[in-house]
């Protein structure tokens, strides 16, 4: 069997970082839950990407289900969401009792259509509480336009940055324009800590009652008394121990993930029928994953069997939400850009341990198809 090359694999950091944190807790005994590690990591975290404050949680779907509690999301309420993501974006609006209904994407950005939004607000106005919009693979959403209708008919705009930590928008952090903004830490993220999430925001109260949330609700009596309902959504002091190590190395993954990216589009960019995934100006992406859609002969499944008899990972495109048979009895408000995308959409091996050998080895073979 071939060496195995993944789509995008944990990578500790060869300074050890992590180690060092993580030896910290076991050194002071702070293994539970809470501690020194997961202050900082929250701290740093924010000062990172610039905003005032942060709450670090079990996984990105947390923070996504405690914005959405933030942003006063109940029974009924209905929440626009991006119909091109993962399903992770929208089942904590089903966790609220909410109503999704589903937002097209456009070919320039991947990402929510204004133009599709427009249509949505001017069909439901002010009955929208949320807008969640997601920045995926790392391409970021033309955010001004979205700001722009949330401010006008009041919604709260959330932001899924779980793919684009690193990512700017006309110079500034994604995650940082909404209200709330989520960052995930998963293991095939450009930075993980094994499994766990954050949610930011400039809304220090808010944060406040995250945190709260989180940790079961627990109201500060000698005894354990709870008003309210609680969650045990609280990051480890251990796994945040990993995080504080590889946010020192985020910069490198970045740029790993960008030369990724243009060895692709050097050398499958001229290939008949192959398209890359949109770069605007306004953006600066982490390609997270390099991904690229296809109009001629040769399908994605073709790439993606190709890529697998040789014992290398790929993927298709998100399935849109409108599209899964959990989600279909829900409104989808668009032209059906997302499930182009889908139909003709490969993700290709994005790990930043690949050497020069191993992107070789996968356009050869790709090129081989043509």
């Amino acid at each position: 069997m071939k060496e195995k090359i993944f789509l995008a694999s944990p990578h500790m950091s060869e300074e050890g970082y992590e180690k060092h944190y993580v030896q910290e807790a076991f050194d002071t005994n702070w293994i539970a839950p809470l501690g020194t590690n997961v202050n900082e990591f929250e701290k740093e975290l924010a000062a990172k990407v610039g905003t005032s404050h942060a709450a670090a949680l079990s996984a990105g779907t947390a923070a996504i289900h405690m914005a959405l509690k933030a942003a006063g999301v109940g029974e009924g309420d209905i929440v626009f969401c991006q119909d091109l993501t993962f399903s992770a974006t929208a089942n904590p609006i089903i966790y609220q009792k909410a109503v999704p209904v589903f937002i097209d994407s456009d070919f320039e950005t991947w990402n929510m259509s204004p133009k599709a939004l427009e249509a949505a607000f001017e069909k439901y106005g002010d009955k929208v509480k949320a807008v969640l919009v997601v920045h995926l693979y790392g391409l970021s959403a033309d955010l001004d336009p979205i700001m722009e209708l949330c401010k006008k008919y009041g919604a709260t705009l959330i932001e899924d940055a779980a793919e684009s930590l690193g990512t700017t928008y006309k110079g500034r952090y994604t995650g940082t324009f909404g209200e709330y903004g989520i960052f995930s830490f998963n293991g095939n993220k450009i930075i993980t800590t094994s499994g766990g999430g954050m949610l930011v925001s400039n809304d220090e109260e808010r944060i406040a009652k995250v945190r709260f949330w989180s940790t079961q609700a627990r109201d500060n009596a000698r005894h354990y008394q709870h008003s309210e309902l609680g969650f045990n959504y609280r990051m480890s002091n251990v796994v945040a121990g990993i995080g504080r190590g590889q946010l020192k190395v985020l910069d490198q993954r970045v740029a790993k993930k960008k030369y990724i990216y243009e060895y692709y589009k050097r050398e499958l960019g001229c290939l008949e029928g192959v398209h890359m995934m949109p770069m605007n100006e306004w953006q600066d992406s982490n390609c997270w994953l390099s991904c690229i859609t296809l109009s001629g002969k040769v399908r994605p499944l073709d790439i993606m069997l190709a890529l697998e008899a040789e014992n290398i990972e790929s993927r298709p495109i998100w399935k849109p939400m409108h599209m899964q048979p959990f989600f279909e009895q829900y409104e989808f408000i668009g032209e059906g850009v997302s499930q182009e995308l889908f139909e003709n959409g490969v993700c290709l091996p994005s790990d930043t341990k690949m050497r020069d050998a191993d992107l070789e080895r996968i356009v050869s073979i790709i090129k081989g198809l043509f």
